[in-house]
């Protein structure tokens, strides 16, 4: 897909790190599937990844965590 961005790249599968911040919770996923521009690098998570990433956080900030590191981890 063209990126929406900077409208000049192309996106490529790839691998990011995601890094959420909320309420003094910082939850930091290694390795999450993305489309990435091939021109300015920026990252495209779909939506399944999403929900994913962020019922990880609902999880860490139900635990009490203040800071997670951790590997993404496909279903």
């Amino acid at each position: 897909m063209e990126c929406v961005i900077c409208k000049h790249g192309e996106t490529r599968s790839g691998e990011v790190t995601v890094t959420l911040e909320r309420n003094g919770v910082t939850l930091v996923i290694k390795h999450v599937p993305a489309s990435v521009c091939t021109n300015c690098g920026e990252e495209y998570v779909d939506e399944e990844t999403t929900t994913r990433l962020l019922a990880s956080a609902e999880a860490a900030a139900g635990a009490g965590v203040q800071v997670h590191i951790r590997e993404y981890m496909a279903a």
